[in-house]
This record gives C-alpha cells, sequence and structure tokens, in this order.
C-alpha cells in the first residue's frame, strides 16, 4: 500500500477501516471516506457478478435495510453474510444514547428499519404509537422459552411482543491499570468521580447518554441511578458541573480515545470493556459497588420503517442461534438467548467482565420510563454539556 489511497493518507485509512469493524462508522461512511464506493460501484457495474445476488429462497425482501444501533455493536461479516444470503444490503447508523433515538423517530423521516432500543425506552415507543407489534410469523428464529424473562420481559407491553431481546449488560467504568502510578484501581462511584477532579484530570470520559451520566453522578451520594427528586438532581448538577472542567470528554464513543491512550477512564458498557480488555488487558472494567445500571437491548421496528420486509428478516437473522453467537463473540456483551450460550466457548460464559458476580449485579438498577422523558433530567444534562 503506498502512502496515499487517492485522497486519503494511509494513516487515515487504517483508522477508518478499524472504525469501521468495530461498528462505529456505517459501510457507507467507510466507502465514501475511503474512495473505495466509487471503486465498488464501478466494478459492479463492469462485472455484475460482483453485485450482490438474492438468494430467491427468501423472497423478495428488496435491496436495501436501514439499521440504527449503537457504537461497536455488531460484526460487520454478519450483515456482508445477510446481504448475500439476501440480496438487501445493510446501512447501519449509529447513535450514542435513548433521547437521540427518541427524538430522530419522533420528528419522522428516519428512514430506519430496525433499531435498538434499551429496556426502558420500550413502552414510550409504545405509548407514543412509534412501533406497531411484530409479525412473529417472519422471526421465526425466536424462542421465547429460550429466553431470560428478566432481560426479554421488557419488550412485551400490554401482552404484545413489540421488541426482541438482543443483549444485556451493565454500565461501569473502565480504568488504565497502567496509568494509577501506584494508585489503587477505583472500586465505587464516589472514587470515579474523585479521580476524575484529582490525579486522572483531563484524562476522564463520560457518556453523551443522560441515563448513565447523571446517574452514576447520583450513585456518588447513594442515590437511586433513576432519581427524578428535585433535590437528590441539584447534587448531581453541582457534581458534574463542578467534574466537567477536568473531562478529557463527553461522548458514548469512547473506546478510540482508551485504545489511544489519551484517556485514562471512562463511563463504560460491558462489551466495550470486554473488546478493550482483550486487547489491552491494562484496560480493566469495575461495577461500583454502590450500584448503578443492569439494561438489556432490543431489536425493534418502526411503525414508519421503509421496509418491514427486510427489516423482519435482518432481526430475524440475526437472531439465529448460530449468527447470535458470532455476534456475541465479536461485541463482547452477554446474550439472554440460552441457545446461545450453549454455544459460546466456558471462557465467555465464566468471564467476570460479561456476568459480575451476582452480589455485584444485586445492586444495579434497570432504568426506569419516566427518565427517559422527564424535563429536569434533560435539561440538567443540557446544561452540562453547554456548560
Amino acid at each position: 500500500m503506498t502512502d496515499k489511497i487517492d485522497h486519503i493518507s494511509r494513516q487515515k485509512f487504517m483508522e477508518e477501516l478499524r472504525r469501521y469493524q468495530k461498528g462505529s462508522v456505517t459501510r457507507r461512511h467507510f466507502l465514501g471516506v475511503t474512495g473505495l464506493g466509487a471503486a465498488s460501484a464501478v466494478l459492479a457495474a463492469a462485472v455484475p457478478a460482483l453485485r450482490p445476488r438474492p438468494a430467491f429462497a427468501e423472497g423478495s425482501i428488496g435491496d436495501k435495510v436501514v439499521l440504527a444501533t449503537w457504537p461497536n455493536y455488531h460484526d460487520p461479516a454478519d450483515f456482508d453474510a445477510f446481504t448475500a444470503k439476501t440480496g438487501a444490503a445493510v446501512q447501519v447508523n449509529v447513535f450514542g444514547s435513548n433521547e437521540e433515538m427518541l427524538a430522530k423517530l419522533q420528528a419522522g423521516g428516519s428512514g430506519w428499519d430496525v433499531f435498538v432500543p434499551t429496556n426502558y425506552a420500550i413502552s414510550t415507543y409504545v405509548a407514543q404509537g412509534i412501533i406497531d407489534p411484530l409479525d412473529m410469523t417472519k422471526v421465526p428464529a425466536y424462542d421465547a422459552a429460550s429466553f431470560d424473562a428478566r432481560f426479554a420481559g421488557a419488550g412485551t407491553v400490554d401482552g404484545k411482543l413489540y421488541a426482541l431481546s438482543k443483549d444485556w449488560g451493565t454500565t461501569g467504568m473502565a480504568v488504565n491499570t497502567k496509568m494509577l502510578n501506584g494508585l489503587p484501581t477505583p472500586t465505587s462511584w464516589k472514587e470515579f468521580w474523585d479521580m476524575t477532579m484529582g490525579p486522572f484530570s483531563g484524562r476522564t470520559m463520560v457518556h453523551d447518554y443522560q441515563l448513565t451520566t447523571i446517574g452514576n453522578a447520583l450513585k456518588y451520594y447513594g442515590y437511586s441511578f433513576n432519581s427524578l427528586d428535585p433535590k437528590e438532581l441539584a447534587d448531581a448538577e453541582k457534581l458534574l458541573m463542578a467534574a466537567k472542567p477536568h473531562l478529557f470528554g463527553i461522548n458514548s464513543d469512547y473506546q478510540p480515545s482508551m485504545r489511544s491512550g489519551d484517556a485514562w477512564m471512562t463511563v463504560c458498557w460491558t462489551g466495550d470493556a470486554s473488546q478493550m480488555h482483550r486487547d489491552l488487558p491494562e484496560i480493566v472494567y469495575v461495577v461500583g459497588k454502590e450500584g448503578g445500571e443492569i439494561w438489556s437491548d432490543f431489536y425493534a421496528i418502526p411503525k414508519s420503517a421503509p421496509h418491514p420486509e427486510a427489516a423482519h428478516a435482518l432481526v430475524n437473522f440475526l437472531l439465529t442461534p448460530e449468527i447470535n453467537a458470532k455476534e456475541a463473540l465479536f461485541h463482547g456483551y452477554p446474550v439472554a438467548d440460552a441457545r446461545v450460550n450453549k454455544l459460546l466457548p466456558p471462557e465467555i460464559m465464566n468471564d467476570p467482565i460479561l456476568h459480575p458476580a451476582a452480589e455485584l449485579l444485586s445492586t444495579l438498577e434497570f432504568g426506569a420510563a419516566a427518565t427517559l422523558t422527564d424535563p429536569n433530567r434533560a435539561e440538567l444534562m443540557a446544561r452540562f454539556k453547554s456548560a
């Protein structure tokens, strides 16, 4: 490879390739930035055999399906396999919070066929008429009896199935232990915030997501992760404003900064911690001992989905146990499907990052639906980000 690839440097090409491989950017973005998109189009036009060929056994589902999901959350190879099988290319849009996702769907015209909401948001989507019950005749890969109801139950509202369990996890902190310089690894949210304003000043990241950022500030004082109490939120705001000048960044896609060593500590989701620890063992994951969040994510289809047949086909494909096991090995999040867990190696099932001890899980809270639309929390987050 030469130092220049058309208009993009070799270093930039490799950075974009790593971002695409981790799911942080869409295939369209990667192809466009690197110039490979134009080359692919020319080759496909000149050599018809290179065009995706639909598998007629799948029926006609169109040539595209749009998935809105979180960063670093899917194996691109599985999307390529879906395209090879069905002829429908998967376009991925990445978002960083449930609030961002809700606002996009409320505004209309998202163009999304499938999206990945968190457990506490689903009832709001149902109440606002944004999603309809799924057509389960088109998702034969789903076997309700195989799923742990603790993580799959939120997909059912008023006896109707609106969303299907993707995976679950916890929200803790990732710490680069090489940067501790003899200090003990933090074990609590109080220590996280104190280190942020002390020895890790300028090196800590928090999510661009009010539920977790406000929630873990509330835990500093021992309050509920889901608190809506005005006094408790005021305390959380005081802490966040004090910490703001010491932050490296506010971003839900924190892996690049942690991997480069620019950031040393971050609020972190299970799978991101697993991915980073796998490549950089010095990055460890901690569940705050005073509590925090446990969550489950789902596949859902908006009422406005432009390609509903393709949407159901993609969900069915990704929930096929063999494919879901490949997804789990890539993204590093635990899965609630017992069929999938039987396919995973013992070291995955015994990994303390993915499956923390019961005493750690017992202190965690699932997000509450009221937090998604609470104006006080939304305004607090806006003030924090703009300060």
